[in-house]
């Protein structure tokens, strides 16, 4: 039995089916051939009928008596499908990032809900227009005054609508079913397929690429053309034109049959990015996001799989949208956080694209003006292609950046949320009609609630996190959502001394109000953002000028374009700079890059004020200096010596359970299988003790973490192969919750 193969195949991959795995053995003709992804054809059911399906794991264990598993016919004929391909990035994510393999495939082919399809129905003559004509003039004659109406409008249009046939012209349907069964007219009914986007148009604008931009659109199409696929790393400073180089590559990837997907990080950068895409391209496109309804994401699917899109935009899971023949990904702000997924399998967006485009022979660009360390140290080592946009496109200049040390502030007795510097250049743009965007990383009025009689913080019942205030008198938790009322009194010693403490967005806009009477304020943060369509409102409506200031959270620091901002001001630039995480400095600096990067878009100087503790901080000075480098060089050397990821790679294990020492007890038990199993080995993976996660209680889970570190991805990886069938089988396991996170993003 130990030498015998058995497969998992998928028959029906096309809905909720997923979960309906069977089992076949692997004829010792096909050992080697068949693998995960490969498409298969089967006997199937009690009459044997032979059925094509997917090939989703392999085993040596058989689900039940061998004697009943039946044989793999053969290899089905035909190219690998694009179902083939999501297939084999599904196994990739279980193997590299841990899940089951169901997880997975409900990760990269999710189940389609069945939405109702919009259906168009135009009319169209179907005799002669000699003959119509004809048939017109009797009808008058004889005064069939409705059928004439609606003869004359077809006539004159050439094809109407059913609506505009029923409305429009007063005409009965049942009264078009008899010109339709006389042969007169014929019916022609298709899908009508949503599109939110259908006030963009196609524009005949082409955007002349200047010196550095054609040079990286240039070395890619050489690639191309020589039938080369590299990974590329666009590294240009903010304003530097990267949308304009990624339309040349996308240009040439469609003139060689071929499609492209575009990732963003932000639901937020959809309008902008999404309109000049489509004065490119026009109605090729299809977006994939999460505020987009289920009929308009299925519409998009349908059109994609179907061929009628040729570039798909959208947020991280548009990765795995069916395109069937894949030339081009690109990852825009390819350092952005939101592309590691915070759920199981918790994959990151780079390296599957990466996987994906190996499969299907295709590039991969990542653009940023601030990459990622990992990126960056991959390109110096010459595993990604380093093309370069040194300076601003329209001869636009960086803007000037200067620190204002909150302490000296403090000293001089201002208690406001604006230091005096930026008071003075906010009042000097309301007074010439500029505008300008403040920049805070918390949401919410005030970040936490204590009693200043005990010292108590109000937290959530069901997290280990303060509460936030926010001003409808309301404290939230922004992990799980539970919501009270604010209360004065402490609910531990008695005193009415509860107050509210801390910096948020909610603050700082009653803050302007208050500091400047009459200032119009548009804020975009995860509360005022929560409706459908509200990002692109808020965009559009600062876009016409209807507000002096855009003050918001870190979405409104991505790739925004507006030439009327001359002034940016980071309000808490310390905000993300000590967390427990050892990304804190790359975070900060990206943001801090971005956020500058808003101002002097256009022909107007851009200048920003950063507002700080730590004027001193090497992420600070670097981000003054608009120098990328200078901040590498500092954050590589700390990775290198601390060995952190890019240097080494990062395995994360969480253990969570309702019960507190459950969750200690399986942690503990798991370091002694990780030390008992390496006993012997000469280059060992470093493991850390385990102890409790940052926020050690979420959503009424305790949560232990257990960290392990090694130079190669490949001993983690065997690592958590051999612990993953225990834990899921052991009995001492039960009801405890096990996921593992590979490089993660941040520190739990």
């Amino acid at each position: 039995m130990g030498e015998e193969i058995f497969a998992d195949i998928i028959i029906d991959i096309s809905h909720e089916a997923l979960d309906k795995v069977f089992q076949y053995r692997v004829p010792f003709s096909l050992r080697g051939q068949v693998v995960p992804g490969v498409r298969v054809c089967v006997p199937f059911g009690a009459g044997n009928r032979e059925k094509e399906g997917y090939v989703i794991a392999l085993t040596d264990q058989p689900d039940y008596d061998v004697n009943k598993i039946k044989e793999i016919l053969r290899i089905a004929e035909g190219s690998l499908t694009v179902e083939s391909q999501l297939i084999q990035v599904a196994a990739f994510l279980k193997k590299r990032y841990g899940s089951s393999m169901l997880q997975a495939l409900k990760t990269v082919m999710p189940v389609k809900n069945k939405v109702r399809h919009r259906q168009e129905t135009n009319i169209f003559l179907n005799i002669e227009k000699n003959d119509a004509e004809e048939l017109l003039a009797e009808w008058e004659r004889k005064h069939r005054t409705a059928r004439a109406r609606f003869f004359k409008s077809l006539l004159a249009k050439g094809r109407l609508s059913k609506e505009e046939a029923v409305n429009g012209c007063r005409f009965p349907l049942k009264e078009i079913k008899k010109l339709e069964a006389d042969g007169v007219i014929r019916m022609e009914t298709k899908v009508a397929y949503r599109d939110p986007f259908s006030q963009f148009q196609k524009k005949d604008t082409h955007i002349q690429l200047n010196g550095e931009q054609q040079a990286a659109a240039d070395r890619f199409r050489r690639d191309m053309e020589a039938g080369i696929c590299h990974t590329y790393l666009l590294f240009g400073v903010t304003g530097s034109g990267k949308t304009e180089v990624y339309l040349d590559m996308i240009e040439a990837v469609l003139a060689r049959k071929k499609q492209a997907i575009v990732l963003i990080p932000e639901i937020s950068l959809t309008y902008q990015t999404v309109r000049r895409f489509y004065e490119r391209f026009g109605g090729r496109i299809a977006v994939l996001h999460s505020r987009m309804s289920a009929g308009e994401r299925s519409d998009a699917c349908e059109r994609i799989a179907a061929g009628d899109a040729d570039v798909v935009i959208g947020a991280r899971s548009a990765l795995f949208a069916p395109v069937k023949q894949l030339g081009l990904i690109i990852i825009d702000e390819e350092h952005d956080g939101a592309y590691k997924s915070d759920s199981t399998p918790k994959y990151h967006a780079r390296e599957t694209a990466i996987y994906r485009a190996g499969l299907a022979g295709a590039s991969v660009v990542l653009g940023s003006a601030t990459p990622s360390v990992e990126s960056f140290y991959r390109a110096g080592k010459g595993e990604y292609v380093l093309l370069t946009l040194k300076n601003r496109a329209g001869n636009a200049a960086l803007p000037a950046v200067r620190t204002v040390d909150l302490r000296e502030e403090f000293r001089k007795g201002n208690r406001s949320v604006f230091s005096e510097d930026l008071k003075e250049k906010m009042r000097s743009r309301l007074a010439r009609g500029e505008q300008m965007m403040l920049f805070l990383n918390r949401r919410g009025f005030a970040g936490f609630v204590s009693c200043r009689s005990c010292g108590t913080v109000i937290k959530c019942p069901h997290c280990d996190v303060s509460l936030t205030y926010h001003r409808n008198g309301r404290l939230r938790c922004h992990y799980c959502g539970y919501e009270t009322a604010f209360s004065r009194q402490c609910p531990v010693c008695g005193q009415p001394h509860v107050a509210a403490f801390g910096l948020g967005t909610e603050k700082v806009e009653a803050a302007l109000y208050e500091e400047f009477p009459g200032i119009r304020v548009l804020r975009m943060d995860m509360d005022t953002t929560r409706r459908k369509n509200a990002h692109q409102e808020i965009l559009k409506a600062f876009a016409r000028g209807e507000a002096d200031v855009l003050l918001g959270t870190q979405m409104i620091v991505k790739g925004h374009d507006y030439a009327n901002v001359t002034l940016v001001g980071i309000l808490a630039a310390d905000l993300s700079l000590f967390g427990q995480d050892f990304r804190s400095g790359e975070r900060t600096f990206q943001l801090l890059c971005q956020a500058a990067g808003r101002a002097g878009r256009g022909e107007k100087p851009g200048e920003v004020i950063i507002q700080t503790y730590s004027p001193e901080h090497y992420a600070i000075t670097a981000a003054v200096e608009h120098s990328y480098e200078a901040f590498y060089e500092q954050e590589i050397a700390y990775r290198s010596l601390m060995a952190y990821p890019p240097c080494s790679h990062l395995l994360v294990i969480l253990v969570q359970s309702g019960d507190e020492s459950a969750a200690l007890l399986a942690a503990m038990r798991i370091q002694k299988m990780i030390e008992k199993s390496q006993e012997g080995e000469e280059r060992p993976v470093q493991l850390l003790n385990p102890g409790k996660a940052a926020i050690s209680k979420l959503r009424d889970l305790y949560r232990q973490v257990l960290y392990m570190k090694h130079p190669e991805a490949s001993r983690l990886e065997e690592l958590k192969g051999r612990l993953e069938p225990v834990l899921e089988t052991h009995p001492l396991f039960a009801g405890i919750q096990i996921q593992f996170d590979f490089d993660p993003m941040g520190m739990y």
